[in-house]
């Protein structure tokens, strides 16, 4: 998964957007599109949706490159916020829409469906932006289930760095889980910003 841009490169794809570069919208496609789609496909679990989605975003950003506010974040921020939003948006009509066709369930449970499945995307988000020597940390001692003297020796690290490292990205994962206990009230609800 590609870092973080920098703000040059945002501005400068925002300025070829702008003039209307096709070649512009396929290097952003070629570089976003796997992040929009797994964002999407986490929050609706629906494939066929998820493409959807990313067609709309894409679409969005072509249609609105000016939208794009470089000084509140960069431009992989905006997408994924542009994503979280847009299937946010799918979820809940096709929720209102089986509750209005005398379906299963009420408007708290499609409201905790919305909470849980954007705390997901959010903690998929920040794993995936989070700096590789964080993720790999995360990765062996969570997927591989090492401690962190294994952690430490796999990696080359002393055990302090390893410690610090799993600390770190332990930290950044709580974020997605306190906005779920606290309501769900997320950065991409009301804008975006850089998921650190």
């Amino acid at each position: 998964m590609a870092k973080d841009a920098p703000p040059r490169w945002d501005r400068r794809m925002q300025q070829r957007l702008a003039r209307g570069e096709a070649a512009a919208l396929g290097e952003l496609y070629d570089r976003f599109a796997s992040l929009v789609h797994s964002l999407a496909h986490r929050v609706l679990d629906d494939e066929e949706a998820a493409d959807r989605v990313t067609r709309e975003v894409f679409a969005h950003v072509w249609e609105n490159p000016e939208s794009y506010e470089p000084k509140q974040g960069s431009m992989r921020s905006w997408i994924a916020a542009l994503a979280h939003r847009q299937a946010v948006q799918r979820l809940r009509k096709e929720g209102a829409a089986a509750l209005a066709e005398g379906g299963e369930g009420s408007a708290e449970e499609l409201e905790r469906k919305v909470r849980e499945a954007s705390a997901a995307a959010r903690a998929d988000y920040i794993v995936t932006s989070m700096p590789a020597p964080l993720r790999a940390a995360l990765e062996l001692a969570y997927f591989q289930r090492r401690d962190y003297r294994q952690t430490a020796a796999d990696l080359g690290v002393t055990e302090d760095e390893a410690r610090r490292r799993l600390r770190l990205g332990l930290q950044l994962l709580s974020s997605a889980n306190d906005q779920k206990r606290n309501g769900g009230s997320s950065p991409w609800r009301h804008g975006y910003g850089r998921a650190t």
